[in-house]
């Protein structure tokens, strides 16, 4: 029986050493809970480090043992795997540039990458040791960035998901990682990459198109001919147990508790681990600025700031506390009465049930990361008031914005925008308060932990689905039997055959994809027999076509269907076409070559081609969608179409059409063998036009009308030349 095997770097279970007695409870985190419900099931595991440095063999025995027990499976890594792999590359490599602090804080050291390598490989011999056929793979976070391009090698037949639980950088901060590449190649050994938000999705996607060979259409990215998905799935919380805890009587006691101690008194919560991300000393800027613009709130209320440790030995984490400190101490010393703190400043973590107590009477939830992933504490804010009073100010830069809607927005790093939010907090009515938050827990309590889980596997299953439909039309050994079958059955054949990223790779430079020996030498082979009509349909201009292939025996239809010629024929264009819609268009074509280095015009008969192959990459594609825009009304009521195409988007007369043109091919005579291939848009045309009867073939395995694919111009030629060669 199939099982999921999660991986993530730490395991849900905290361990502690009391005299030598290991004991083991379990943890209370958000990712904890919610994959609850999936490696609690069955045979499902999940693998991960204990988080203790456990070396001796008789400790790591029973420390596995008990894991065991729990459906657990530890990975035991020495303290210099912890200190290069987890603080050094982990924690002083990816945190940073992954939130946009890679100048102040990063360091880029050999023996980082190097153990992150070796403990991404134990964690891949782990899963190895375990996985069955069949089995599912759920890998979270940026510890783990190579696990699954490594499983990919190893078993490549399992369903691999990977999950990020932080941020994904803009292009400009991921390239600044020296091994970007490795790092892409390892997420890419997944089927489905999950992110917080839309935002990391497309980030990831142009980080993707600018460092690997890669082609992508929409969230589909093509690697080696396996699709795989990139998609925003908003992780949840138990919003339920937050509801729930509310109810609990110590919660209750402690409630009762607070509001006696800070009666007539508004309380803003803020609760945070010690991290330069999260905005505190931003915070504490805004707060301090209110007390100093709007004297009226002093001694009516105050800041219950809790900071959980973390890092705290590094240097910069404990320059950051020794700051906050500071200025908690500044704050406190000029504006606290004999009544009154203004702040109360805890470094410590708190039980559940004091922090359910304090979300609970907090009249602000104030979360105001400076980038952030998603940030679950604004959601557990919101779930736990179930008065639907309250307001939550949230970071634009937290992923949970682009869900609770309903918050105070804020950008974390206007520190005025901050203060005016926590006035308007303050003084924001019961009744907008009850309606903001109503809404915003329907979004907590729709989209909770379980929706997250169970929606990213959903969606797991369907790219495992799309991967193996692909597979099954992809031209195999199975396949190329049958249309070899086929072929030799046939008496009269015609092979419609497309040139640029067909029958030879695309080029820079289109004037440098000259044809090669290798490829007269396949044309030869086919046009030998006498049963095959050999077509080239190009978009190429016909003058270009004469010169390479005008002598070899094929039929040519260039520039789309514009121009055609037969064999021993002349060539001849479609009768009433003109071209005197370029002296408008033209103007038009050569301010965006103005405006884009790179660009170039290409000028055909009856059509204008703009090329951007060799633009920077995204300026092209910025360049074509406005030159698209700006052409598609002028184009109207000329009798024009727009044809986008790999990197060019071609103007040209709406009669022409390469459909049109092997279709008119077709009425003059009959074939019982019928094929076609083509890499791009404009051979969807074809697709679409022939008979059903005929063998469509698609070059690379993006979405097509054709029946079956090839991945690239070598299998092309390969298929070519083993389909016609003499019996």
């Amino acid at each position: 029986m199939s099982k999921t095997i999660i991986v993530s770097n730490r395991l849900p279970v905290k361990i502690t050493d009391d005299n030598g007695e290991l004991t083991l409870s379990a943890s209370e985190g958000g990712l904890a809970t919610g994959l609850g419900s999936i490696y609690q099931q069955g045979e499902n595991v999940w693998i991960g480090w204990p988080g203790m440095d456990i070396t001796e063999p008789e400790q790591q025995k029973e420390v596995t043992e008990k894991l065991k027990a729990i459906k657990l499976i530890p990975v035991f890594l020495n303290q210099e795997e912890i200190s290069e792999y987890y603080e050094g590359f982990s924690n002083e490599i990816l945190w940073p540039i992954f939130h946009y602090y890679a100048s102040t804080f990063t360091n880029y050291r050999q023996s980082n990458w190097d153990f992150y390598q070796l403990v991404n490989t134990k964690f891949k011999e782990a899963v190895v040791s375990i996985a069955e056929p069949g089995d599912t793979l759920w890998i979270h976070d940026y510890q783990l960035l190579l696990l699954p391009g490594m499983l990919r090698k190893a078993l490549p037949g399992l369903k691999i998901g990977f999950f990020l639980h932080i941020p994904f950088p803009s292009y400009e901060m991921f390239r600044l990682i020296p091994w970007r590449a490795q790092l892409l190649e390892g997420m890419l050994g997944a089927d489905l990459i999950g992110f917080h938000t839309y935002d990391d999705v497309q980030h990831f996607i142009d980080a993707v198109a600018r460092i690997l060979p890669y082609n992508s259409s929409s969230n589909i990215i093509s690697v080696r001919d396996r699709p795989v998905v990139a998609e925003a799935f908003p992780m949840g919380i138990d919003d339920k147990k937050y509801a729930a805890l509310t109810e609990k009587d110590e919660v209750k006691e402690q409630i009762a508790l607070l509001n006696q101690n800070f009666k007539d008194i508004k309380i803003i919560l803020s609760i945070d681990r010690l991290d330069y991300s999260k905005g505190i000393l931003q915070r504490l800027e805004a707060f301090e600025l209110l007390l100093n613009q709007y004297p009226q709130y002093l001694e009516k209320m105050v800041l219950y700031m809790i900071v959980v440790p973390s890092r705290d030995t590094v240097p910069q984490y404990k320059e950051l506390r020794d700051e906050i400190d500071k200025r908690v101490g500044n704050i406190n010393s000029l504006y606290r009465t004999i009544e009154w703190t203004p702040i109360l400043y805890f470094y410590r973590s708190f039980p559940i049930e004091t922090l359910s107590a304090l979300y609970y009477i907090a009249d602000v939830g104030l979360v105001t990361p400076m980038r952030d992933g998603m940030n679950l504490v604004s959601k557990e804010y919101v779930a736990s008031r179930t008065q639907n009073n309250g307001v939550l100010i949230l970071s634009e830069m937290a992923g949970a914005s682009k869900e609770l809607i309903d918050a105070l927005i804020v950008n974390p790093n206007n520190i005025g925008d901050i203060m005016q939010a926590i006035v308007k907090a303050l003084n924001m009515s019961e009744s907008e308060q009850k309606t903001r938050m109503e809404s915003m827990r329907e979004v907590v309590s729709k989209f909770n932990v379980f929706h997250w889980v169970k929606i990213y596997m959903d969606k797991l299953n369907e790219v495992k689905e799309l991967q193996r439909s692909r597979e099954s039309r992809h031209i195999d050994n199975h396949i190329g039997l049958k249309i070899k079958e086929a072929f030799r059955a046939a008496k009269k054949r015609i092979l419609f055959l497309d040139y640029d990223g067909t029958l030879v790779q695309f080029q820079n430079n289109i004037q440098q994809a000259n044809p090669d020996a290798a490829l007269y030498q396949l044309i030869t082979q086919m046009v030998s027999d006498e049963a095959n009509e050999v077509v080239l349909i190009s978009g190429r201009d016909y003058r270009n076509m004469e010169d390479w292939f005008g002598q070899t025996g094929v039929d040519l239809i260039s520039e789309h269907g514009a121009w055609q010629k037969l064999r021993d024929g002349e060539w001849e264009s479609i009768i009433g076409l003109n071209d005197i819609w370029k002296v408008d268009i033209m103007p038009i074509l050569k301010a965006y070559v103005d405006r884009t280095p790179g660009s170039f015009i290409e000028e055909k008969s009856f059509s204008l081609v703009w090329h951007y192959r060799k633009s920077p990459e995204g300026l092209g594609e910025l360049r074509s969608n406005e030159l698209i825009n700006n052409l598609t009304y002028l184009i109207k009521d000329k009798g024009l179409q727009l044809l986008p195409g790999n990197k060019v988007i071609e103007i040209k007369n709406l009669e022409v059409n390469k459909g049109k043109a092997a279709l008119s091919r077709l009425y003059q005579r009959k074939y019982d063998f019928i094929l076609a291939i083509g890499d791009d848009h404009t051979d969807e045309d074809i697709f679409n036009t022939i008979p059903d009867t005929a063998f469509t073939i698609k070059v690379g395995s993006m979405m097509s009308a054709a029946r079956f694919y090839l991945r690239h111009t070598e299998e092309v030629r390969e298929f070519l030349t083993d389909l016609t060669k003499p019996v």
